[in-house]
């Protein structure tokens, strides 16, 4: 058994993957798998793949299903104690994986998360989150409110991945997947550094808005699902699911069609209002100035607001 195994999902991405394989091959932790998974790239990404020749690579093509089933056959394939998930556009930190890894051993910490850097056209910005004790999410709840649900910039024990999944036909797979690692996570622990860098492009699924932000609403509700049965989260989950829903609400002025933006917004007002009828209330909402406070709150506004600042 490898220490850890590094899951990357190559989808079309010969621009920046040289790069990334190479900060992997370049870590300071030698004891480490490195499983690229191409899901059916039509670019030169395979042959940039092939160029490497290390042992420590797992390389594997399929026909393409999508980020969330190509992770999980790398789950299904990871031989490591440790699971780490690297996206073939991103790059970690020369001793990302040793300092992770190190921290999950000696604190015996079933999930570690650290701080990362935004990589924008090569200036980067550090993001960093609330710093805390090891912990759980039954001990502290807020976690949910004070870091990232994807699930790069993490390290997980692949013990409590038995049965964590992502989710295969949604896009935003990512929250759910974090969320049900950390309920299975006896213990959390935070590395107060910036270790990976998430480089941000026109074709960062974050930066793409289609009709396929409707997924946001049923992730929105798997979530509510997952936490739901926590009596101690009530408030974490209030907050985490307005934070969502109300940016992406906002964000419907990325899209044309008026019929579409306004459904969608209904269709969140509705889960919000269906979730805690106080919601508007929630501590992550008295963040914001009153007049940006009040229009996130307010469907009627939320929709003259898209429909003024359309883009």
């Amino acid at each position: 058994m490898v220490k850890v195994s590094i899951i990357v999902p190559v989808y079309n991405t010969e621009k920046y993957l040289k790069k990334c394989v190479e900060s992997l091959l370049s870590q300071t932790e030698k004891d480490i798998e490195i499983i690229l998974i191409n899901d059916g790239s039509t670019d030169k990404s395979e042959k940039i793949i092939k160029s490497f020749e290390d042992d420590r690579i797992v390389y594997i093509s399929k026909k393409n299903s999508g980020i969330g089933s190509t992770r999980n056959l790398g789950i299904t394939k990871a031989k490591g104690k440790y699971i780490m998930f690297i996206d073939s556009d991103d790059y970690i930190a020369p001793n990302c994986v040793e300092k992770m890894y190190n921290k999950a051993i000696n604190d015996n910490c079933d999930i570690v998360i650290s701080d990362y850097y935004e990589d924008c056209n090569g200036i980067i910005k550090e993001i960093r989150f609330k710093s805390f004790n090891n912990t759980s999410l039954n001990d502290n709840p807020s976690i949910l409110n004070n870091i990232n649900l994807g699930p790069c910039n993490k390290i997980y024990k692949k013990s409590i991945l038995k049965d964590v999944k992502f989710e295969e036909s949604l896009k935003y797979e990512d929250a759910p997947f974090v969320i049900k690692a950390f309920i299975n996570a006896k213990k959390i622990g935070k590395l107060n550094e910036c270790l990976s860098y998430y480089v941000i492009h026109e074709n960062s699924q974050t930066t793409i808005r289609d009709k396929r932000i409707f997924d946001i609403l049923d992730i929105s509700n798997i979530i509510i699902n997952l936490l739901k049965p926590y009596d101690n989260c009530k408030a974490s989950l209030t907050n985490l699911i307005v934070m969502i829903l109300t940016d992406y609400t906002i964000q419907q002025r990325y899209i044309n069609n008026k019929e579409l933006r306004n459904t969608f917004i209904d269709k969140a007002f509705n889960i919000l209002d269906n979730l805690d009828k106080n919601w508007r209330k929630c501590e992550y909402l008295k963040k914001f100035r009153f007049d940006k406070r009040i229009i996130k709150s307010n469907k009627t506004l939320t929709k003259l607001y898209c429909n003024i600042y359309r883009r």
